[in-house]
């Protein structure tokens, strides 16, 4: 039989081996205090729903463990051991001592146990019964707390092995790909359009005007931009561009769709560093619409638009940084002649090598520049024959002056240069742009019978201010006076001898190549 599942049969009750003592000595005399009897040692088995403890009464204190029980007083006959007395579970209101009736001798027939007047008949020690863990307190409802711990520990157990195979399976799925494949969120129903006026806008109306220009000379090449001026093939782009084709060189025109066709020179003007070639056999074209460069306020938005190290057809935005910008670029002939002076308008549009010629454009998409040179970090200004990138400082040649050059350029083949007849010395270190003592050929510094003879000018006078604007340098005059036209009237303020005067100049025509 298994464990814990076996009963023991009750013993009958041994006879006594004496007659009664008629002195009354225990136990067979009259019942006496005792002391309560140890707890069962017995094994006894366990119904299958569990053994409930049954409460003690109100006050009930604990047994205290008994020693082992000794044999009682008095002869005993060896033939026949006595078997230890039953135990006895303690009683909460018991008072110390019971009257306790002797025991039957062993002929007498037991009568059924009569519950008020036999405290005992109710008491088996062998029957499986409720038993309470000798030193420990009773609770109540028994054994409960342990079985409420025990389910309390199963549920904790529980919860923590199905988070752990949920975390399993989570990992699982996520690794194989369970679920079916991933598809990220994306925006839907954006605008095809942009705003006319947004750089987006803007460059998709000019980028078909745009071309991206290689130049091939006999010992030059480069590539730069221009942008068409007409439908009949004009386009405008920088000298220092196109000039490498000049002795017989090669220009190749590329329109933003790929096509691509040669180009001629129609003319060119070092002193504004610009220049017109012609394409032919192209239909369709659609010029870029020039706007005013007067208008234009420093803070103004724009967009470049150009081939920087030959990558065709790239959009920068920025904004005007400054206007009336007077700046000098090339100077690589030793007579000057090659050298542009610009009154430029500048910005932070990223301006790179191959920008030069290109368009810059405001938020209507009108031309108001035509990018030329930029600052160098190390070398100064440079144009697109160097290497030099953007540090944001850029210059473009106002719409308005190469408007008139263009059109000359066109027209003519030549542009005129407005000049007030003076030989200036460029080696002047003061403030101010002095007049030679006599000109590079040796003949008089003030040209005879022109603007600057006739307002009174002689060699050795200083200007200061041109229409109230102080200059600063030889170069600064040119500048301002090139931002003209011929035939303008423009005030000088000159000083001689330590006293200064103002005289009107109308500006005379030049031509240079």
């Amino acid at each position: 039989m298994p464990e814990g599942d076996f009963e023991l049969a009750k013993p009958e009750r041994p006879s006594p081996l004496h007659e009664p003592d008629p002195y009354s000595t225990p136990p067979y005399g009259e019942p006496g205090p005792w002391a309560p009897a140890p707890p069962v040692q017995h094994p006894v088995a366990t119904p299958a729903q569990g053994t409930l403890m049954t409460p003690p009464a109100v006050g009930a204190v604990p047994p205290e463990p008994a020693p082992a029980p000794t044999a009682p007083a008095g002869p005993i006959a060896p033939a026949a051991p006595i078997p230890p007395a039953p135990p006895i579970a303690p009683i909460a209101s018991a008072p110390p001592t019971v009257p306790v009736a002797p025991p039957a001798p062993a002929s007498a027939p037991l009568s059924a146990p009569q519950p008020p007047a036999d405290p005992w008949g109710r008491y088996d020690p062998w029957a499986a019964g409720p038993l309470q863990q000798p030193g420990a307190a009773a609770v109540h409802g028994g054994r409960r707390p342990r079985r409420r711990r025990a389910a309390l520990g199963w549920t904790l157990a529980l919860v923590l092995v199905a988070a752990g195979l949920g975390g399993l399976v989570g990992g699982y799925v996520e690794r194989e790909g369970i679920g079916g494949e991933v598809t990220l969120p994306q925006a839907k129903g954006v605008p095809a359009g942009r705003a006319p006026d947004s750089v987006a806008g803007i460059a998709a109306r000019a980028l078909p005007s745009v071309v991206t220009l290689h130049v091939s000379g006999s010992d030059e090449e480069g590539t730069g931009t221009g942008f068409v001026l007409d439908d009949r093939g004009h386009i405008l782009t920088n000298n220092h561009v196109v000039a490498p084709a000049a002795s017989g060189g090669k220009i190749s025109a590329t329109f933003s769709d790929g096509t691509s066709v040669k180009a001629t020179v129609v003319g060119r003007d070092s002193g504004y560093d610009l220049a017109v070639v012609q394409v032919s056999g192209v239909h369709g074209l659609t010029p870029l619409t020039l706007g005013d460069s007067d208008d234009v306020r420093v803070g103004d938005p724009v967009v470049a638009i150009g081939a920087p190290f030959d990558l065709a057809n790239t959009v920068t935005a920025g904004i005007i940084s400054a206007k009336e910008r007077p700046i000098t670029a090339g100077g690589e002939k030793s007579d000057g002649s090659d050298v542009s002076y610009v009154d430029a308008l500048q910005t932070d549009a990223p301006i790179n090598p191959g920008n030069s010629g290109g368009p810059l454009l405001d938020s209507r998409a009108h031309v108001i520049g035509i990018n030329s040179a930029i600052r160098s970090a190390d070398s100064g200004v440079e144009t697109e024959s160097g290497q030099a990138g953007s540090i944001g400082l850029g210059f473009a040649i106002p719409v308005n002056q190469a408007k008139r050059v263009a059109e000359e350029l066109i027209n003519d083949g030549r542009a005129t240069h407005p000049v007030i007849g003076v030989d200036l010395d460029m080696g002047y270190s003061g403030d101010g742009a002095r007049v030679d003592s006599r000109a590079p050929d040796g003949g008089p510094a003030v040209v005879k019978g022109g603007p600057a003879e006739r307002a009174g000018l002689k060699a050795g006078d200083l200007i200061t201010e041109v229409d109230g604007e102080p200059v600063h340098t030889g170069a600064e005059l040119i500048v301002r006076i090139r931002a003209h036209q011929p035939g303008d009237r423009l005030r000088l303020t000159v000083e001689r001898g330590g006293t200064e005067r103002e005289v009107s100049v109308v500006l005379g025509t030049a031509e240079q190549n």
